[in-house]
């Protein structure tokens, strides 16, 4: 409480309100305090973790009505703060909280719980946006952000989306770890006070627009999804239009060979066996010595060999893909 309390949020002042569940408005103020930096969130978390492990070691001693409801207090606020940053299913801790506010109401008042049909009168309101990266109107965006009452909460939740959309994209592509390196760095200015909200928004938002661009870009380039991960591992600095369209090229055929060809060389755990890898690294060797451009030197061929295959076997020992 000491600590909500150096941070505005008043929550001894707000237990004294009957009603307080109700008020979602004052809980999405309090959210948006704790998600303007960071380490405030975490620590909050790690205070509202300690009071319910607390709570459910005192059990069943603990159970007055005050009780109760401060440990309530602090799980509403969670999972206010939740909702926006994990896009969560806050069921679970709505019915955590529920259970809390039910032991309050029979422990003290037994005849409110009865009269009120045994349904303690609260909800958490779901406030994280369903986002589509292809559908998103960037000037609307950031025209909304000026008008909006809780921007903190409005960076947190677009801020989610990119983390998650990154994390999708990585895992599709390997290539693109400067787009998490890039979030990494706008959040790290910002926590460290070298940006205002204004600032660290559009900077999230010029991050979505590129984010946008790179998941189209396979469209472009006129390749699957798969097919450009091996371009990109594949390609050099200042090619010439016929050296792209050589490794492009490269990146189809050996893409086909590998899942497509017979013999098959993906077989059940290749990854695992010395032999079997072997016979693989070998069938990527010999398609990309045949279809990559002449300007590709020896040692070139081997690093982008190289990279080609350690990719595969990363894939296949997470399951993700390139597994038989």
């Amino acid at each position: 409480m000491a600590f909500c309390l150096e941070k505005k949020i008043h929550i001894a002042g707000i237990l004294k309100n009957r009603n307080i569940f109700k008020n979602i408005g004052l809980f999405n103020q309090y959210a948006d305090i704790l998600l303007g930096n960071d380490d405030w969130q975490k620590t909050f978390n790690v205070y509202e973790n300690t009071i319910t492990s607390l709570y459910e070691a005192c059990k069943p001693e603990v159970l007055g009505k005050d009780t109760c409801r401060v440990v309530a207090v602090f799980q509403y606020l969670r999972g206010v703060i939740d909702s926006i940053i994990d896009q969560q299913d806050i069921d679970a801790v709505s019915l955590r909280i529920g259970e809390l506010l039910d032991e309050s109401i029979v422990v003290d008042k037994p005849e409110e719980f009865v009269a009120a049909g045994g349904k303690p009168e609260y909800q958490i309101v779901q406030t994280g946006k369903t986002w589509d990266l292809s559908k998103i109107d960037f000037e609307r965006l950031k025209e909304n952000f000026q008008h909006a009452p809780y921007k903190n909460i409005e960076i947190a939740d677009l801020r989610t989306f990119i983390e998650i959309k990154i994390e999708q994209m990585l895992q599709q592509n390997m290539t693109r770890t400067d787009f998490a390196q890039r979030l990494q760095e706008i959040v790290n200015t910002y926590n460290a006070g070298g940006s205002t909200n204004e600032n660290y928004y559009q900077e999230i938002v010029n991050l979505a627009r590129d984010l946008k661009d790179e998941d189209e870009r396979h469209i472009r380039e006129g390749l699957t999804p798969d097919e450009l991960e091996l371009y990109d591992l594949l390609k050099k600095d200042k090619m010439t239009h016929e050296e792209k369209k050589k490794v492009k090229l490269a990146a189809k055929s050996l893409l086909h060979r590998l899942l497509e060809e017979h013999p098959k060389v993906l077989v059940q755990d290749w990854h695992r066996d010395s032999q079997t890898k072997m016979i693989v690294r070998s069938a990527v060797e010999k398609v990309l010595h045949e279809k990559l451009p002449e300007s590709y030197d020896r040692f070139l061929f081997m690093k982008k060999c190289d990279h080609i295959f350690d990719m595969m076997v990363q894939y296949a020992g997470s399951g993700h893909k390139w597994a038989a």
